[in-house]
């Protein structure tokens, strides 16, 4: 297994500053979700969200239209949020490669060294097992 360190304060700081457009994967419009608090903390913040989910397409969370790939968001994503087992975030993690977006986030809990590895030498920052909505608080 590859060894992977997130990157140090700084460094978070500096990606949630440039980060203006987050794909969140796993949205739920269930209001008991971490998923769907996250988004709106993110939308509060000022984040421009697209929630991705595809059993919910179609459909809105939080006022936003909900799409069921990373591929159907037509406009460039700076970070890919992933709410999904450690063992999916593989694939979420190639689908933001293939989408050419410039970071992956994967939530609490969510553990896949081989996935972050793979996005970093793809040129992406790579975030793991840690939650915005804990890190922008703390860090501005």
């Amino acid at each position: 297994m590859p060894q992977f360190e997130n990157p140090d304060d700084a460094a978070l700081k500096s990606l949630l500053e440039t980060t203006r457009t987050i794909a969140l994967v796993g949205a739920s419009p269930k209001p008991d979700r971490p998923s769907n608090r996250v988004m709106k903390f993110l939308l509060d913040r000022g984040y421009h969200v697209i929630p991705v989910n595809p059993g919910q397409a179609g459909g809105e969370i939080h006022g936003q239209t909900v799409v069921a790939t990373l591929a159907d968001i037509s406009e460039p994503v700076d970070m890919v949020d992933i709410f999904r087992n450690s063992d999916d975030a593989a694939g979420v993690v190639d689908e933001a490669i293939a989408i050419k977006a410039k970071s992956v986030w994967m939530q609490l809990g969510v553990l896949n060294p081989d996935a972050a590895s793979r996005a970093i030498d793809h040129g992406m920052v790579a975030v793991m097992n840690r939650c915005p909505a804990i890190e922008i608080p703390r860090l501005f």
